[in-house]
């Protein structure tokens, strides 16, 4: 090889140049995952601020469509956010009152409760001969009766969130006119009335699926309140409340909520098992046809996440801020998802988040 061809500049076609770029992008991916990870690191250290900036965002979808109609009847945006707002505060206010007032008697009476549960179980392992002492020397209730007691106070923890959630939503109402302003000052006309499309088709998505997520989950709850009122299971309203709040995590939420109830009624009407073999089909019949059917037929596509996505987004949002952030990991998935619909550049991604191919 001549001197002139060692030292000749190097073209798009040469190996040498193949092996920088994929440097380059392998430098590029770690990067990217370490920005991830500082970003994460981030949230959870501010999480006590950033939480409820994220919940009053995510809750600013569901009220801009009422806004809408407020102003459109000639009602200025300040008094209508004022009535949106306070209607919201009674409700929620109401809500924790209620919900305060239910846990504490469940609280006090859970020892005795799991106390029964134990002799049930002890009982059923001597007659079948099943291997119930590991379950026994688990002792899942000293690891419970904690947390159950930590309960009230996180109840009043939650109201002053919602206080400083309902601050931010305040601001994010009434400075949502400003941004459509500035647009058009930022760009040239059709450019802001291109990205102000985009903006209200991502806006009309994100809040059409987080109105329609919650009106599911309500009347989830309200069924099963409803159903065990009938069957006469104990701390009915509370597994009403849990299954409202579990429902908005996929697959394993439903599960999750069915537990407690099938368990108490286990309990309460022991030695007869009927009643508790009737709440678990009860349950099963509300979560499957409200989860498998209604569910999907009103938010539509909106719920096609690939399950990898699902159980990244509950692992991520559930270490960065617990039992809160589970419960918003897959509302932000989603929000995540429609953005990138709606955005051509970001249109794979989209892509990539979904659980099937589907026809565009």
């Amino acid at each position: 090889m001549s001197e002139h061809d060692r030292h000749r500049p190097r073209k798009f076609g040469d190996r040498t140049f193949v092996i920088n770029w994929y440097s380059f992008q392998t430098l590029l991916m770690l990067l990217s995952f370490l920005c991830i990870v500082a970003g994460g690191a981030v949230l959870r250290s501010a999480r006590s601020v950033v939480m409820p900036l994220v919940i009053a965002w995510l809750l600013s979808f569901i009220f801009k469509p009422a806004l809408l109609k407020l102003e459109m009847k000639k009602i200025p945006r300040g008094l209508a956010v004022s009535l949106i707002l306070t209607l919201f505060f009674v409700i929620c206010l109401l809500a924790f009152t209620l919900l305060y007032r239910r846990i504490l008697p469940f609280v006090n009476a859970f020892p005795n409760y799991y106390g029964r549960l134990m002799n049930i179980v002890q009982e059923i392992g001597q007659k079948t001969d099943l291997p119930t002492d590991l379950l026994m020397e688990f002792d899942l209730g000293k690891r419970l009766t904690p947390l159950l007691f930590a309960l009230p106070g996180r109840v009043i923890s939650l109201i002053s969130n919602f206080f400083l959630i309902v601050v931010f939503l305040v601001f994010i109402l009434l400075g949502t006119p400003a941004s459509t302003e500035r647009l058009k000052r930022a760009f040239s006309l059709t450019t802001a009335e291109r990205v102000q499309q985009i903006i209200n088709s991502i806006s009309y998505q994100i809040g059409r699926y987080l109105l329609t997520t919650v009106v599911i989950s309500a009347s989830t709850g309200v069924a099963v309140w409803l159903a065990l009122s009938v069957i006469g299971v104990d701390f009915s309203v509370n597994w009403g409340v849990l299954a409202f709040v579990l429902n908005f995590i996929p697959y394993v939420g439903s599960l999750i909520a069915s537990i407690p109830p099938i368990l108490v009624a286990l309990v309460q009407f022991y030695p007869d098992i009927k009643p508790a073999i009737t709440t678990a089909i009860v349950l099963l019949v509300i979560q499957m046809s409200i989860g498998n059917f209604l569910a999907p037929k009103v938010v539509g596509d909106a719920l096609n996440i690939n399950p990898i996505v699902v159980l990244l987004s509950l692992l991520f949002w559930g270490w960065l801020w617990g039992g809160v952030g589970a419960v918003l990991a897959v509302p932000i998935a989603v929000v995540i998802k429609i953005t990138c619909e709606n955005v051509p550049i970001l249109r794979p991604i989209a892509i990539l988040m979904e659980s099937r191919g589907t026809k565009r």
